[in-house]
C-alpha cells in the first residue's frame, strides 16, 4: 500500500467511526482531517462532500462485510450466522446503515439494487432446486434473513450484543438463529409438512 492508498484508508477508518458516532449531520469534517491526519483539501479533492464521504464510508464498510460474510443461498441458516458475528465484530456497519436510513433514504433501498440482485438471484436458484421455500419471493427471503440476524446487533430494539457478552451466550443466539432461518425458509418446514434437512 502506498502513502496515498494508506492516508486515504485511514480517512475511510476516521470517517467511519465519527460518522457512526455522530451521523452525517453531527459528524465534524475537522474532527475526520485531524484524526486521519489529512488535509481537509485532500479529503474535498477525493470526495466532494461530506455526504460523499459518508456514502463512500458506507459503500466500504459494506464491501468489508460482504468479504467475512458472503451469501451462501445453499445454507441460509451459515450466512445468517455469519451476519451475526460480523455485525458483533463490526458493529459501526449497523450504526452507519441506521444513519443512512434517517438522514439520506428514509424509504425504499438503502442500498443499490444491482448490488443485491447477485444474492437475490443465488437465492432464487437455490428455491429452484428446492433448497429454500420457492412460495417466497427471492427478495422478501434475502430482506428476512439480514433482518434476522440483526436481532441482537446495534440496531435492535430489544437487546444489543457485544464482544463482552458470555460465550455461552453468543452460541445460544448463533444456534437459535440457524434454527429459525432454517425452520422460515426449508420447504415444507413452516407448516411442518416435510422433515427437517
Amino acid at each position: 500500500m502506498d502513502k496515498g492508498q494508506a492516508s486515504m484508508r485511514r480517512l475511510l477508518d476516521t470517517a467511519a467511526v465519527e460518522f457512526a458516532a455522530h451521523g452525517i449531520a453531527g459528524a465534524r469534517v475537522d474532527r475526520i482531517s485531524a484524526d486521519a491526519k489529512v488535509s481537509k483539501a485532500v479529503m474535498y479533492a477525493k470526495y466532494g462532500s461530506k455526504e460523499d464521504l459518508f456514502d463512500a464510508v458506507l459503500a466500504d464498510q459494506v464491501a468489508g462485510i460482504l468479504d467475512v460474510a458472503p451469501l451462501t443461498a445453499e445454507d441460509l441458516p451459515g450466512y445468517a450466522v455469519r451476519l451475526y458475528d460480523a455485525y458483533l465484530a463490526h458493529p459501526q456497519l449497523v450504526r452507519l446503515a441506521t444513519w443512512a436510513r434517517l438522514e439520506r433514504t428514509p424509504a425504499g433501498h438503502l442500498f443499490s439494487e444491482a448490488d443485491e440482485t447477485p444474492k437475490i438471484q443465488a437465492i432464487a436458484r437455490a428455491q429452484a432446486t428446492g433448497r429454500i421455500d420457492p412460495a417466497l419471493p427471492a427478495a422478501d427471503v434475502h430482506a428476512m434473513v439480514i433482518s434476522m440476524a440483526m436481532t441482537w446487533s446495534p440496531g435492535s430494539l430489544t437487546y444489543t450484543a457485544t464482544t463482552a457478552d458470555p460465550d455461552g451466550d453468543h452460541d445460544r443466539r448463533r444456534a437459535s438463529l440457524a434454527a429459525a432461518v432454517r425452520h422460515a425458509f426449508t420447504p415444507g418446514r413452516a407448516t411442518g409438512d416435510g422433515p427437517p434437512p
